[in-house]
């Protein structure tokens, strides 16, 4: 797709349009959502890691940070794809 969209202009169209159906732009939702878990869920790992969070209580609270922050990030990602 980014071969067809630098081609020319009325490849950069025919993406475009693409991108314009409601189904291309859930799968699109999708998969950055995916992405976006795996990166906040990565950066709580990091922090256990340096030693932060370690614990039964302290490690569950984490959890929950992680769940609402990607939640948020999620919806946000939403907002801006439509």
């Amino acid at each position: 797709m980014l071969d067809t969209s630098l081609s020319s202009e009325s490849g950069f169209e025919q993406v475009k349009a693409c991108f314009e159906n409601p189904i291309a732009k859930l799968v699109l939702w999708g998969v950055l959502s995916a992405l976006l878990y795996h990166l906040v869920a990565g950066i709580r790992h990091l922090l256990m890691d340096a030693g932060v969070g370690e614990g039964l209580e302290s490690g569950r609270l984490g959890a929950q940070v992680l769940i609402v922050v990607a939640a948020v990030l999620i919806v946000l990602l939403g907002v801006w794809i439509w």
